[in-house]
């Protein structure tokens, strides 16, 4: 499968859906999409790992690097990796990356332009 990082919206969130495998060869493609979204300093940046098939410890710390760079930005990222993607959220799981980044199942529905706050 190939690798592809799109800019999109996860409810109602900026996001960056990662497809493929996450590796040593595709982290730093991960890195860029991720610096280019930070630098336009968003409240929030979800990283969605839905459709990731595989991670090893170079993706691993790409997202750790992310979620530390979005910190220090004042911008909340959250890593969304649904339970039944076993072979991704295993990786998280074992390297306890929910430690620095939070790793969360779903998102709730996000707010449409013109509801309440």
């Amino acid at each position: 499968m190939l690798f592809d990082v799109e800019r999109t919206t996860v409810s109602g969130r900026p996001a960056l859906v990662v497809r493929g495998e996450l590796d040593i060869a595709t982290a730093p493609v991960l890195a860029a999409a991720g610096a280019a979204e930070l630098a336009g300093r968003p409240a929030a940046l979800v990283v969605d790992l839905s459709a990731t098939t595989f991670l090893d410890s170079s993706g691993a710390r790409q997202l750790v690097r992310l979620g530390r760079q979005g910190q220090a930005d004042g911008v909340t990222v959250q890593l969304l990796c649904p339970r039944d993607n076993g072979p991704v959220r295993l990786v998280l799981d074992l390297l306890d990356v929910d430690s620095v980044v939070p790793v969360v199942e779903s998102l709730p529905p996000g707010r449409r332009h013109g509801d309440p706050s």
